[in-house]
Formats: structure tokens, sequence, C-alpha cells
């Protein structure tokens, strides 16, 4: 099993209330993901996945599908 990783935080900033150096925020991964799965329910919104206006995408796949693609993202960064 390979070791999966999160690519570290997508947007880091300075966090000095609470005495804590960096806001870590969202993970590399989870950007990703949300830019990905926009992608796809508008290819779902436009009909390009066979789908018709009436049709609801399925949400599981979608997500699955958005977190597969952030994970080959990450991977690409790697090479």
């Amino acid at each position: 099993m390979t070791q999966r990783t999160d690519g570290g935080p997508a947007f880091p900033t300075p966090r000095y209330e609470r005495g804590d150096m960096y806001s870590l925020g969202m993970t590399m991964r989870d950007f990703f993901a949300a830019k990905a799965m926009q992608i796809m329910l508008d290819a779902y919104d436009k009909g390009y996945c066979g789908l018709n206006s009436q049709d609801a995408p399925n949400t599981d796949v979608i997500a699955r599908g958005a977190y597969e693609m952030a994970d080959s993202m990450l991977k690409a960064r790697e090479s």
C-alpha cells in the first residue's frame, strides 16, 4: 500500500490571535479536489456526460472522482 500525501497546506497564513504561527487551512489535496469537482459538475450540467437536464449526477461518484483526480495531480507534482 502506498502512502498518500495531502500535499501540505494550500494557503498557509499567519495567525497570531491565538499564538499560533500559521493557520494551515485546507490541504492541497482538498483544493485540487474542489477544482476538479467544479469541472465535473459543469460537465454534467452541460450534458457532456450523457445526462439530460432532468438527471441528477451521482454525487458519490463525483466526490470519489474529484479526489482521484486530486491524487493524480499531487503525484504529477512529484515528478
